[in-house]
């Protein structure tokens, strides 16, 4: 067991993380500013806390599941002096990097071990123990009966490495390229219909040719069908374009700017909404006419 475990977080991602590990006999003392969660969590069989630090000071284990990495910026470094020396730090945040290193290597001076493992997958993931975990850090064997919950059922850890940090890295770069592909393949499609082709047609053709990818196998139907995939707010993603950006340094990304830039204008064209195909809607928008399918109320006509 990895002892006596403690949540930040019980919203839309920590609600479903909470009960896996409940349902797997863990202890599980809990904070949520909303008094609502709260009860929500105390109803699932775990035990509540008043503040952020009464959680810390009390657990083995202390979990961030938080928005982003504003918030696990807001909230951790208070916590560096009352977690005790031996416990670890697990955030499931897809955070900053440089935030949680920073923060890492402040808790190392306590004897505080810290293990990133940020979660690819959204809340239905969470529950059914499937989601995709990109690891960081030198403390992995101690959070592993933890990790394996959120796992077992098709999920997958994939380790980079020893640096917190990393593991953040991999899973920002992963959204990059799906966010990327998100405005491909909306593209591609957008001109298919143009030059004559059945939308549905050409999206069963393009799956497993050599432009294939894993939006196009598993999410372009959500295109097709009207859903934004709101499990994730559009101000979030630029979040994530953002941290990439400044991560890049002097290496040159001009397509990674052109997808940042996209997000961009697509917060101004539809606002702080929640949807990961914002940018998608924005192209359709400005081609006229949507992609979903004849039938299919399109929300963003309005």
């Amino acid at each position: 067991m990895a002892g006596r475990v403690g949540q930040l977080g019980a919203g839309r991602m920590g609600s479903p993380v909470l009960r896996r590990w409940l349902e797997a006999g863990h202890d599980v003392l809990v904070h949520d500013p909303d008094p609502a969660r709260g009860a929500a969590a105390r109803d699932a069989g775990a035990t509540t806390a008043d503040s952020p630090a009464a959680v810390a000071a009390a657990v083995d284990v202390l979990v961030t599941v938080l928005p982003g990495a504003a918030e696990v910026a807001d909230v951790v470094p208070a916590l560096v002096p009352v977690l005790r020396p031996g416990s670890v730090w697990l955030d499931l945040t897809s955070g900053d990097p440089r935030t949680t290193d920073r923060i890492a290597t402040a808790l190392s001076g306590r004897g505080v071990a810290t293990v990133a493992a940020a979660a690819g997958g959204g809340p239905a993931a969470a529950a059914a123990g499937s989601l995709e975990l990109f690891v960081g850090g030198s403390a992995q064997d101690r959070v592993a009966p933890l990790l394996a919950e959120l796992t077992r059922n098709g999920g997958s850890l994939r380790n980079l490495g020893e640096r917190a940090g990393a593991g953040q890295t991999a899973k920002l770069l992963a959204n990059l390229l799906w966010f990327a592909e998100s405005v491909a393949v909306t593209e591609a499609l957008l001109i298919g219909r143009e030059a004559g082709l059945d939308v549905r047609a050409l999206r069963a053709a393009l799956a497993g040719s050599a432009g294939d990818s894993v939006f196009l196998r598993r999410h372009a139907d959500a295109l097709l069908a009207g859903d934004d995939l709101t499990d994730f707010s559009l101000p979030r993603v630029l979040e994530e374009l953002e941290v990439v950006d400044e991560l890049a340094g002097g290496v040159p990304h001009p397509l990674h700017r052109r997808v940042l830039e996209l997000h961009r204008e697509a917060l101004a064209e539809f606002g702080p909404v929640d949807g990961e195909l914002m940018a998608a809607r924005l192209l359709e928008r400005r081609a006229g006419r949507p992609l979903t399918e004849p039938g299919v109320l399109d929300h963003r006509s309005a």
